[in-house]
């Protein structure tokens, strides 16, 4: 093995990488790009789409209250709502979002107030769907403030102070530092987005590298060169890393500058803690550090499937199940309830999900940060001993 012609082969496909927009694309232009649209792009458009869902007066329903008048006239006359007629066919109304929600007033209702054994009311919505959640959100708002009316008159015709229907309040105060909070928040997103980009990096360099070669004829007149099939191997690695390492970079300086910026826009508003939660800075590097491995073995483990294929487009059709094979260990990292453990920590992918966000909470578990950079280090090294084996292998090199 000689350093100097790794080196050279390396130089020359770094050159020919930059020449390629598709490489350039998926290492540099869409890690840059796809985080800021999705948390300002996407974060305005829920913004706006809640926003004008809480403006609209929903159209409700009432079902019975045919004695309880003044509830009925206190509804239609409160704004919040555009109170219909009632109609048999209520639930299918609100199942095809004409009507927003439904509210049943039981017979005695308004009768049972003013003795404070009234009957319970049955609210009925679209569960899962925006608006009619709101509608409903808004009527049990309604019937709080009637309920906490009519036992404070209640209170009052006896003598006793509104105080005694509620003697405490239950406080409730967040006591982890805002690192950690925003951690907890946006770690799971982050890792998500910095491994798919990991992977997407590696892509098309290997393909382009390996398939590509077949594809333009050049793969043999690179194997008559001096070097050694090791070297060969090595130096076009190198560039599948480098591809993959440049994503993960720029995904991570994209993340910094979003919420830097998201930062700066909302400096004045009260909410900034809760809208723009804080990431440790350390904890950024830590994930560049730790997502190496992973990148050396998801680079090894394409340019080896790419060694198989003839051409490009037979190329993606191998590498995509891997893309989406890598998917399913990194959401499941991202799950709500799932902590790092020992026998976690083995289990590749996840294992940096899982640890990546950790250590964007500020939180470093040092006995399995080495558990799994030596147990990917170990799947990295057998990928790319692979890799070489498979280029050594004519049937593989001169596939057509």
């Amino acid at each position: 093995m000689s350093l100097g012609t790794i080196g050279t082969i390396y130089a020359k496909e770094f050159r020919d990488s930059l020449r390629d927009r598709r490489t350039l694309f998926s290492a540099l232009v869409a890690p840059t790009l796809i985080i800021p649209v999705m948390m300002f792009g996407i974060g305005t458009l829920a913004s706006r789409v809640v926003s004008q869902a809480t403006k609209e007066v929903p159209r409700i329903m009432v079902i019975g209250g045919a004695d309880s008048p003044s509830v009925r006239s206190d509804l239609e006359k409160s704004g919040r709502f555009h109170v219909e007629s009632a109609s048999a066919d209520w639930k299918t109304l609100i199942s095809d979002k004409k009507v927003r929600a439904a509210v049943e007033i039981p017979p005695g209702f308004e009768k049972g107030l003013e003795s404070g054994l009234a009957p319970s009311i049955s609210l009925y919505d679209f569960d899962g769907e925006l608006k009619s959640g709101i509608a409903v959100g808004q009527l049990k708002n309604y019937f709080n403030e009637l309920r906490e009316r009519t036992t404070a008159r209640l209170l009052a015709a006896r003598g006793l102070p509104a105080s005694v229907a509620r003697p405490f309040e239950v406080l409730q105060a967040n006591v982890a530092p805002p690192a950690k909070t925003g951690g907890n928040l946006l770690g799971g997103l982050v890792s998500y987005v910095i491994l798919l980009f990991c992977i997407i990096g590696a892509m098309y360099p290997a393909i382009d590298l390996a398939a590509g070669e077949k594809e333009r004829g050049t793969m043999e007149t690179l194997l008559c060169c001096p070097a050694a099939r090791t070297d060969i191997v090595l130096g076009k690695f190198l560039m599948v890393l480098t591809g993959s390492m440049a994503a993960v970079a720029c995904s991570l300086v994209s993340t910094g500058l979003t919420l830097v910026l998201m930062g700066l826009a909302l400096a004045g508003s009260a909410k900034k803690v809760s809208l723009v939660p804080t990431i440790d800075p350390l904890g950024m590097l830590g994930v560049l550090g730790m997502v190496i491995p992973v990148a050396i073995l998801f680079s090894a483990l394409l340019f080896t499937i790419s060694l198989f294929a003839k051409g490009h487009k037979e190329a993606q059709t191998y590498v995509t199940p891997v893309l989406f094979l890598a998917i399913i260990p990194i959401v499941v990292g991202i799950l709500p309830g799932i902590d790092l453990n020992l026998t976690l920590a083995l289990v590749p992918i996840l294992n940096i999900s899982l640890v990546c966000k950790e250590m964007l909470s500020g939180v470093w578990h040092w006995n399995y940060i080495a558990v799994i950079l030596g147990s990917t280090m170990v799947y990295a090294s057998a990928a790319l001993a692979l890799a070489v084996r498979m280029f050594k292998r004519e049937d593989v090199i001169f596939r057509t």
